[in-house]
């Protein structure tokens, strides 16, 4: 297939998870949105996650090895909007953010969040895809309803009641 703009409206109909990756460590600390994660087995726990290369935050996650997946809920639509902006100076601020066990900032309130480290990376076109191994798990006790991306937008998804 050589029509990368049909490509491209392709995927954006598919909804995906909107994410927060972050990263600290002696790159320092790092993150942006994303939706290109998905799980490859659960033994062990590994998950994908697909980086472009040009991104800022590229070279921190590869040079510090670890990256947490947080999952937002509807409720974190502003704090997406700032990861992904390529102007914004302080991506963390009016957050509450914790280090677990990689020491990858773990935003609090995430709908869940997957502290990882690096195993392995494969440069595939334009992006690299980091296969992470899972060292934690972080469940949410507070609100649960996701934010999708779809269609080129934010929706809310909200579980069955």
């Amino acid at each position: 297939m050589d029509d990368s703009a049909q490509f491209r409206e392709a995927m954006s109909r598919l909804g995906a998870a909107v994410t927060v990756l972050t990263t600290d460590g002696p790159a320092g600390r790092h993150g942006m949105t994303a939706s290109a994660v998905c799980s490859v087995t659960d033994a062990p726990p590994t998950l994908l996650v697909c980086v472009n290369r040009a991104n800022r935050s590229h070279a921190a996650f590869t040079r510090n090895r670890t990256l947490c997946v947080n999952v937002l809920g509807e409720h974190h639509r502003a704090l997406s909007g700032r990861f992904a902006s390529a102007g914004a100076t302080d991506r963390f601020e009016g957050e509450t953010w914790a280090a677990r066990k990689t020491g990858a900032p773990v935003l609090s309130g995430a709908v869940t969040a997957f502290d990882c480290r690096i195993g392995r990376i494969e440069a595939v076109g334009t992006h690299s895809v980091f296969f992470c191994d899972v060292e934690e798990v972080i469940l949410s006790c507070g609100e649960t309803t996701g934010l999708i991306w779809f269609g080129r937008g934010f929706h809310d998804l909200r579980a069955p009641a």
